[in-house]
């Protein structure tokens, strides 16, 4: 009974103690940021998909629009036209990656908090901030392939034809891919970062090497996921709920890559299903 007593004391002890309260409170702000961050990331993708909606899509031969994301708009500089692609990407990318990051960055505090380091928050920002970083330069990259894709497809109008069948051997290649080792190796190196019982160092160079580590091997995880959406229509909120869904679901439930398999095994239907019905077979 005394015994009982005494770890019941030790770890109310524990749990009122001004580290423990402080971390608790810390966490908690964690959560309410990222909340905040997120609700503010997509409204704003929804103000923007709404506004890119309402200039209307160009119809093109085969049955197919082309979205406005990769033109310019009247009076706008080529310069102007992917700075805007590249901030509304980055706001893009904070709503359908955060809700799968913020676990990340709750084990990094973890790991970090086990050393006793202070600025947990500054530190935990920086991991975010090398995150996010990895995914603005694949939106540097993506920017200026779709807009000369789009530019070909406006000056030659027969290759126009062959763009449903390019979608559907698009995602039928990023369907395959959720198969492959590949993948089940990226996703592992996401989802068990910081390995458990991990204790990581406490400077900012760790921080921001770490946010890079993450970023990269999310962005080569999910990045068929990704290249769906964007030749589906990265304006396609739809589209983009259901790539966020499915991003999320194979790193956070139990047996990831079992999820992530199954995804695939569904989007390979699907990528068949948009060819046969572009060969007219379907």
């Amino acid at each position: 009974m005394n015994q009982s007593m005494g770890i019941v004391d030790a770890t109310c002890g524990l749990e009122t103690s001004p580290r423990f309260v402080s971390g608790r409170v810390s966490e908690r702000a964690l959560l309410g940021v990222s909340s905040l961050l997120f609700a503010a990331s997509v409204t704003m993708t929804i103000v923007w998909c709404s506004s890119m909606a309402a200039m209307g899509q160009m119809p093109m031969p085969g049955g197919w629009t082309m979205s406005m994301a990769w033109m310019r708009t009247p009076g706008q500089t080529w310069s102007g036209a992917a700075a805007s692609f590249l901030g509304m990407w980055v706001v893009m990318m904070v709503a359908m990656m955060l809700p799968s990051l913020v676990p990340m960055l709750w084990r990094y505090r973890r790991a970090v908090a086990a050393t006793g380091a202070a600025h947990l928050d500054r530190l935990t920002a920086l991991v975010g901030v090398g995150y996010f970083f990895v995914w603005t330069l694949f939106g540097m990259a993506v920017f200026p392939v779709g807009a000369a894709l789009a530019a070909i497809e406006m000056e030659q109008p027969p290759l126009t034809l062959a763009v449903p069948l390019a979608v559907g051997v698009v995602v039928l290649i990023a369907g395959a891919l959720q198969l492959t080792s590949w993948k089940a190796h990226h996703l592992a190196c996401y989802r068990e970062a910081p390995g458990l019982g991990c204790a990581l160092p406490t400077d900012a160079g760790t921080a921001w090497r770490h946010g890079l580590h993450l970023g990269l091997h999310c962005s080569a995880s999910s990045g068929g996921l990704t290249a769906i959406l964007l030749v589906i229509g990265v304006m396609d909120l739809s589209a983009m709920a259901v790539v966020t869904a499915a991003i999320t679901v194979e790193r956070l439930a139990p047996g990831g890559d079992r999820v992530a398999r199954v995804i695939g095994a569904v989007t390979v239907v699907a990528g068949l299903l948009l060819i046969a019905r572009a060969a007219g077979l379907g």
